[in-house]
């Protein structure tokens, strides 16, 4: 293939699932991000293994993150650019607010129409909703082919890639013509770790508005002097997007209710190695119907 490749990898910054409390949603049913840890979700950085993989198999092949929510999400582009990618795309907007993948495909469609790939990887879902619909709604909003439940790139010939799926009973082997929209499992090879060069060469990477938010000349002067450390940063006039297709508006998804449900336990009891105490252990789970 003559031609370089531009991927560009959706990712999403998520709250930490592992910290949920009572404050986790608002009372209109979308999550309360201000009240959790934000990580990079971990299905996109298997995304971003795949991404970096074509790069590395077609230098200079280009990478770009494309994410959508506040500006804090910058956060996980600067990540990925210590990881190897060559920047990103932040969509960031108060009409994009409370998004459902409804809403959130038609942003990010909107966006990738704009930037014009050849590839198009994704986690197959986020951490904060597990609806794996983005990454599909994406391909059909684009009207490209899909590929999902990818687990490594095998190949890429001419304008042919040759996809390996791990499906629920086996494994597929795929071929799918460029561009199109590829979703990864977690059973893709892991995300490479950062590398100490790109974050010396990244770190100062920012959007514009963290930059006025700093209120530093210095920036300024460093980000236009090094043209590589600019984010974008696209609003919904960015994209010609119809606000009626965004935010809470373009979202046909409500959440109602939700609940936090927590595990204790009652009793505890110390055993030793003795016979005696695994027997007596052993007599106990038979008698409660735990065993037998």
């Amino acid at each position: 293939m003559s031609k370089l490749l531009k991927i560009v990898v959706l990712a999403k910054q998520v709250p930490d699932t592992r910290n949920v409390g009572k404050d986790a949603m608002k009372a209109d049913g979308t999550v309360n991000r201000a009240a959790l840890p934000a990580i990079f979700n971990p299905e996109d950085l298997n995304a971003l293994e795949q991404a970096l993989v074509l790069k590395d198999m077609f230098p200079g092949s280009t990478v770009e993150i494309l994410t959508m929510g506040p500006g804090r999400a910058a956060e996980i582009i600067r990540e990925g650019m210590f990881r190897g990618a060559d920047g990103g795309v932040l969509l960031t907007d108060r009409r994009f607010a409370g998004a459902d993948t409804l809403a959130t495909s038609y942003a990010l469609s909107r966006a990738l129409v704009k930037m014009n790939p050849d590839i198009v990887i994704a986690g197959r879902q986020a951490i904060d909703g597990d609806t794996a619909q983005v990454g599909p709604q994406v391909a059909e909003k684009l009207g490209w082919p899909q590929v999902t439940y990818a687990e490594e790139i095998v190949d890429v010939k001419d304008d042919e890639i040759i996809i390996r799926r791990r499906l629920e009973r086996g494994v597929e082997t795929v071929a799918c013509k460029m561009p199109l929209v590829m979703t990864v499992n977690a059973s893709a090879p892991e995300c490479r770790p950062r590398h100490a060069k790109l974050v010396m060469k990244y770190k100062y990477a920012k959007t514009v508005s963290e930059i006025q938010a700093l209120s530093e000349d210095y920036y300024t002067e460093l980000i236009n002097s090094r043209p590589y450390l600019n984010i974008a940063e696209w609003s919904v006039d960015d994209v010609d997007a119809d606000p009626q297709q965004l935010g809470l508006a373009g979202s046909p998804t409500k959440v109602k209710k939700i609940e936090n449900v927590v595990f204790a336990t009652k009793e505890a009891k110390k055993l030793s190695s003795s016979d005696s105490d695994i027997n007596s252990l052993m007599q106990e789970l038979i008698a409660s119907h735990t065993l037998g």
